[in-house]
């Protein structure tokens, strides 16, 4: 799931390199935490955050594939 989310926001954002995601597990649950630079934090949430539900919901479904429960967490 980790790679889902880093190619879908180094593909959003204008500075791919400052893309980050660190990864945890949290009683069974695995929490994706999503850093980028602060220029490009707009750009992932979204307006009204639509953008980042789309993010959430497409890493949700790959992780359900997989049988896993996944969370991300977007950090400014």
């Amino acid at each position: 799931m980790r790679e889902v989310l880093e190619y879908i926001a180094r593909n959003l954002v204008d500075d791919p390199d400052a893309v980050e995601v660190t990864e945890s597990e949290t009683d069974g649950t695995v929490v994706l935490r999503l850093s980028v630079a602060p220029d490009d934090v707009g750009k992932i949430i979204g307006r009204r955050g639509r953008t980042a539900r789309a993010i959430r919901d497409v890493v949700r479904a790959a992780s359900t594939r997989s049988g896993v429960n996944t969370v991300v967490e977007i950090v400014g």
